[in-house]
C-alpha cells in the first residue's frame, strides 16, 4: 500500500495549500521556459526508467483503487477506464519514449519575415507557463499530461480524481523522480494531495494568476463546470458523441470490422462511436449484419424503425439517444438517405469530437472530410485512433474540440503559443 499524504484538515487549509502549489509551480515554469532539449529529454528518460521498475507498486496502488470503485458499484466501463495492467504501464513508459523522441517544440521558429524598413520578424514557440489539468478515472492520465508539460517547456499541477487517487500518487512518484535525477525543480509536476472537491473550484479560479490554462479530462458534468467557471483559458471536449457513416459504396467485411472496433474495443473512451448511421441505398445488405455482429458482440443497438426491422432484439431509439455519450456497450443506429443526410444528423447531433465514414468512392469521401466540421474526420479507420498515441504524439493532455488555438487530440506542440522577436539596426518609427 502506498504511504498515505499529510492530511489536510478544514477547508480553511485549502486555499493556502493551493495558492503555495500555484507559487511553486509558477518558479518550476520559469526554469522549465529555459532547460535544454538535452536536460528536459533526460528528465523523460529517467521517468520512463521509473515507471516501468516500479510497475509493481503502481499496480497494487491501482488494485486498492478499483476494489474502492466496485464496492461502490463503480460500472463496468468506468472501472475499465480506471484499471491499470501491465500492458497499459508498459504503453505508458512506451509513450514517455516516443515524448522524448519528437522534437522540442519550445524556440522553434515557425515564421521570419523582413519589412521594407529592415527589421526581421521572427514568430517563435513559447511555453504556456502552468497548465492545471482536472481529471477524473484514468490514472494514465497523471504520466500523459506530465511528461507533455514537462517536453513543452510548461509546469503542470495534476487534479486526479478521488477513484484513482492512490494510482495517480504511485505514478507521480516516479515522475518526480525523473525530475530530481535531471536536475529540475519537482514541482513543474505537483499533484494535488487531497481528495477535497473545492480543490477543483480554486483551481477554476486561475488562482491569482497562477494558474495559465485548464484542461479537464472527464464526464460531462465536470466538463460543463469547468467551462461554466473557469476565469482562464480551457482545452476541452464536453462529450464523445462520435459516428460511423457507412455508405452504400462501403466494403461489408472492412464496414463490419471498423464499426465493431469503433464501438466495441474499448466503449468507455471519448472516441468509441456512438451512433451508426447506414446509407438507406446499401441497407439491403449493410444494415442486418452490421447490427446482429453489435448485437452478438454484446452491444446494446437502439435503432429507427428502419433499423428495429433487422432484429427483434434491436430496442425503439428515442429522440435522446441521437445526442447520447453511452460510454458503455450501446450504440443508436440510423438509416439515412445518402451522405447528405449522414452529414447533416452528424451538423446536429454531434459534438464535433470524431466522425468517420467507410467507403470504396473517394468522391463521397471527400465531400464528408471536408463537411464535418469536426475535429477529427476520419476515412476508412475506426474513431478509436482518436488519440495523441497514434497521431505519433506520444501521448496527448486532452481533445479539444473547440476553434481556437488547439484542436483535437493536444500534445506537445499545442502546448505551446508564440512571441514575435524582431531584430532592428536601429529603425526608429516616423
Amino acid at each position: 500500500m502506498t504511504a498515505p499524504l499529510k492530511a489536510i484538515d478544514g477547508s480553511a487549509d485549502l486555499p493556502a495549500l493551493m495558492s503555495e502549489l500555484a507559487a511553486r509551480a509558477r518558479a518550476a515554469a520559469r526554469v522549465l521556459a529555459l532547460a535544454s532539449p538535452e536536460q528536459k529529454n533526460n528528465a523523460l528518460a529517467a521517468m520512463e526508467r521509473a515507471i516501468r521498475a516500479n510497475a509493481p507498486t503502481i499496480l497494487n496502488a491501482n488494485a486498492e483503487d478499483v476494489a474502492e470503485a466496485r464496492s461502490t458499484g463503480a460500472s463496468p466501463a468506468f472501472v475499465d477506464r480506471l484499471a491499470l495492467t501491465r500492458a497499459r504501464i508498459d504503453a505508458m513508459a512506451d509513450g514517455i519514449s516516443i515524448v522524448r523522441e519528437i522534437p522540442d517544440p519550445v524556440g522553434v521558429v515557425t515564421e521570419s519575415w523582413r519589412r521594407p524598413n529592415g527589421m526581421v520578424i521572427e514568430r517563435v514557440r513559447v511555453p504556456l507557463g502552468v497548465v492545471a489539468v482536472i481529471f477524473e478515472s484514468r490514472p494514465n492520465v497523471a504520466a500523459d499530461a506530465g511528461v507533455l508539460c514537462l517536453k513543452s517547456g510548461n509546469a503542470v499541477i495534476l487534479r486526479g480524481g478521488s477513484d484513482s487517487f492512490r494510482s495517480c500518487r504511485a505514478i507521480h512518484d516516479c515522475l518526480t523522480q525523473g525530475l530530481r535525477e535531471a536536475g529540475l525543480p519537482e514541482a513543474a509536476i505537483t499533484l494535488v494531495p487531497t481528495r477535497d472537491r473545492a480543490a477543483v473550484g480554486l483551481l477554476l479560479t486561475g488562482l491569482s494568476g497562477g494558474v495559465d490554462v485548464i484542461v479537464p479530462r472527464g464526464g460531462k458534468s465536470l466538463v460543463a463546470r469547468v467551462e461554466a467557471e473557469a476565469r482562464v483559458p480551457v482545452f476541452a471536449h464536453l462529450e464523445g458523441v462520435n459516428h460511423v457513416y457507412v455508405d452504400h459504396a462501403a466494403n461489408l467485411e472492412m464496414a463490419k470490422s471498423i464499426v465493431l472496433n469503433a464501438k466495441m474495443r474499448r466503449p468507455g473512451v471519448c472516441g468509441a462511436a456512438e451512433t451508426l448511421l447506414v446509407d438507406r441505398a446499401g441497407a439491403a445488405t449493410a444494415l442486418k449484419p452490421l447490427v446482429e455482429m453489435l448485437i452478438d458482440a454484446g452491444c446494446e443497438v437502439r435503432g429507427d424503425a428502419a433499423v428495429q426491422r433487422t432484429d427483434a432484439r434491436v430496442k425503439p431509439a428515442s429522440d435522446e439517444d441521437w445526442d447520447t455519450e453511452y460510454e458503455d456497450a450501446i450504440i443508436a443506429a440510423k438509416v439515412v438517405d445518402g451522405v447528405d443526410e449522414a452529414i447533416a444528423h452528424i451538423h446536429n447531433h454531434g459534438s464535433h469530437h470524431t466522425d468517420a465514414i467507410v467507403t470504396e468512392d473517394e468522391a463521397t469521401a471527400r465531400k464528408f472530410l471536408d463537411e464535418v466540421d469536426s475535429a477529427i474526420v476520419l476515412h476508412n479507420a475506426s474513431t478509436q485512433f482518436a488519440d495523441g498515441g497514434e497521431f505519433g504524439f506520444g501521448a496527448e493532455i486532452g481533445i479539444a474540440t473547440g476553434k481556437f488555438h488547439a484542436r483535437g487530440p493536444v500534445g506537445a506542440e499545442q502546448l505551446t503559443s508564440f512571441k514575435y522577436r524582431i531584430h532592428g539596426t536601429g529603425q526608429t518609427r516616423p
